[in-house]
C-alpha cells in the first residue's frame, strides 16, 4: 500500500449524533448501562477479558439470515439450494452451522475444502470453485466426491475429465458463464462483464464451446451453467438482465447440442446496509426477482425450471459481526482532523485501504451518548492509508475506550494478514449470553511457524 493523499473532511450530510445504528448492528445488539451488548453478551468486559483487536459474530444472525434466504427462495419455487459462499467469513465452526441449517458450502481453494471437510460437511453437501484450480485442488476435490465442480476454462475441464477417468469416477460440473452484465458497483467487484477473468463468455461463442467439449469428454457430467455478476449489489434488475442473458442461453445449449441444464446457479452478490443511508434490497425482495425471473423466463422459452442455485455470503455474515479496538494514541492535528490511532488496521479490516470501504462506529463503552466528535479511525501499521473510517462521527473518545466497527462480518478476518507481524484477532460467536472463541488469537509462535532456519 502507497501513501494515499487525505482530503479535507468535508462530511457529505449533517450528521446526526443521535442516529440510530441498530440497522447496521447485528440483530441482538442492544444498549444497557451505557455498553454496547450482542448475544447477550457485554462487549466491554469481553473485549477486557479477550484482547483486542476482536472479531465478534452474532451466531443468532447467522443463523437467522440462513433460515430467511432458504424461506424466500422456497416461497417461490421448492428446488433452491443455498450455498453459502464462504470465503466471506470461513472456520470450522461456521461450515458446522451452514449445514446445520440446512445449506451447502462453496469452496474457492483446496484450504476451503478442506476446512469444510474438517468441520464434518458431507462432500455432497460441497461445490468449489475457483478461476484457476490447481491439479492438486481438483484431485482434491474429485477425491472428496464434491457436489458440483465450477468449471472456469477449457484446460479445466480437460484436467478434470483426465483425473476423474483415472478414477474411474464420473464428476458433475457447471460452467461458470459470464452473461455480459456491468452491475453497478465497485468495479474490483465486478465478475460478469465481457471483459472479466472469470469464466466463459456467452457474446463470443467461447461457453457454447464449452458446453460441447463439457458434454463430450469422459468422466464429466454436464450439470448445468453458473454465473457470478458481482457483489454489493443494490440493483436487483442486474439479476433480471443476466437470467435473461442465461435462460436464453439455455435454450439454445438444448437446441443446438441437446444438453439439459439440471442446474442454474445465479452467484450471490446481494448487497448489505453498511452505512445509514444504503438502502439494500430485502432478501425477499431478491428470493422475487431471482426466483421467479428464472421461472418466468423458463416458461417464455418452453424450457422446465431447472434446480435454483445461489450463493450468498456477504449478506450471511456482514451485518453479524463487529470488530472491536482499543483506543491509544490521540492525536489533533488543529483544523484538519483528529486521528484515533487503535490496536488493529489493515491487518485485520483490509477493506477501507483497498476499495475506500466505509463503516459506522462507536464507543462500546460509551454506547448510551451522543455522535458529536468527527474523528479519523487509524490503524497501527505502516502506511498512510491505513485508516478504518475517516471523518467519522463516533462519541467523545478517550485512551482505553473501546471502539466498535459495525458490519465487519464478511470479508474482514478472512483478507486479514500478518503485515508488519501483527497477530490475527480471536473470533468469538455470542449467543443467548454465552461467548465462545471458535478462531484462537494467533501468537508470536505461530508468525513463526513456517519459518526455516
Amino acid at each position: 500500500m502507497g501513501s494515499i493523499a487525505l482530503e479535507e473532511p468535508v462530511p457529505a450530510e449533517p450528521v446526526d449524533p443521535n442516529a440510530d445504528l441498530s440497522s447496521v448492528l447485528p440483530m441482538t445488539a442492544e444498549i444497557r448501562d451505557g455498553h454496547l451488548w450482542v448475544g447477550g453478551v457485554d462487549m466491554v468486559e469481553l473485549a477486557r477479558t479477550q484482547g483486542t483487536a476482536l472479531y465478534v459474530m452474532d451466531e443468532a444472525q447467522i443463523r437467522n439470515q440462513l433460515r430467511e434466504f432458504r424461506k424466500w427462495t422456497a416461497f417461490h419455487w421448492k428446488d433452491v439450494e443455498t450455498v453459502y459462499a464462504a470465503k466471506a467469513f470461513m472456520c470450522k465452526a461456521m461450515c458446522r452451522v451452514v449445514h446445520e441449517e440446512g445449506c451447502m458450502v462453496l469452496c474457492a481453494s483446496g484450504g476451503e475444502l478442506a476446512i469444510a471437510l474438517a468441520a464434518g460437511v458431507p462432500a455432497s453437501r460441497i461445490q468449489v470453485h475457483g478461476n484457476n484450480k490447481t491439479i492438486a485442488e481438483i484431485t482434491e476435490a474429485v477425491d472428496a466426491g464434491v457436489d458440483r465442480i465450477i468449471a472456469d476454462s477449457l484446460l479445466e475441464l480437460h484436467r478434470i475429465s483426465e483425473i476423474a477417468s483415472a478414477r474411474g469416477v464420473e464428476q458433475s460440473v457447471l460452467l461458470r458463464v459470464t452473461p455480459g452484465v456491468k452491475p453497478d458497483t465497485h468495479g474490483y467487484i465486478q465478475t460478469g462483464q465481457e471483459d472479466s477473468k472469470f469464466g466463459f463468455g456467452v457474446n463470443h461463442g467461447l461457453a457454447m464451446e464449452g458446453v460441447r467439449v463439457a458434454a463430450a469428454l469422459p468422466g464429466l457430467r454436464f450439470a448445468g451453467l453458473h454465473m457470478h455478476i458481482g457483489s454489493q449489489i443494490f440493483a436487483l434488475q442486474s439479476y433480471s438482465k443476466a437470467i435473461e442473458v442465461m435462460v436464453d442461453f439455455m435454450r439454445r445449449v438444448l437446441e443446438e447440442t441437446g444438453q439439459s441444464v439440471i442446474d442454474l446457479d445465479v452467484g450471490g452478490g446481494i448487497g448489505i446496509k453498511y452505512g445509514l443511508a444504503d438502502e439494500p434490497s430485502t432478501i425477499e425482495q431478491f428470493g422475487k426477482v431471482v426466483v421467479d425471473g428464472i421461472k418466468e423466463e423458463c416458461e417464455s422459452n418452453g424450457l422446465p425450471v431447472p434446480r435454483i442455485l445461489i450463493e450468498p455470503g456477504r449478506a450471511v455474515v456482514a451485518n453479524a459481526g463487529v470488530t472491536l479496538y482499543t483506543v491509544g494514541t490521540i492525536k489533533e492535528i488543529p483544523g484538519i482532523r483528529t486521528y484515533v490511532a487503535i490496536d488493529g488496521g489493515m491487518t485485520d479490516n483490509i477493506r477501507p485501504a483497498l476499495y475506500g470501504a466505509r463503516y459506522e462506529c462507536l464507543v462500546a463503552n460509551k454506547a448510551d451518548q451522543p455522535r458529536t466528535e468527527i474523528v479519523t479511525i487509524a490503524g497501527k501499521h505502516c502506511e498512510t492509508g491505513d485508516l478504518i473510517a475517516r471523518d467519522t462521527p463516533i462519541q467523545a473518545v478517550e485512551t482505553g475506550d473501546v471502539v466498535c466497527v459495525c458490519s465487519t462480518g464478511a470479508y474482514c478476518q478472512s483478507m486479514s494478514s500478518n503485515y508488519n507481524k501483527q497477530v490475527r484477532p480471536a473470533v468469538v460467536f455470542v449467543n443467548a449470553g454465552e461467548a465462545r472463541t471458535v478462531v484462537r488469537r494467533e501468537t508470536y509462535d505461530d508468525l513463526m511457524r513456517c519459518d526455516v532456519v
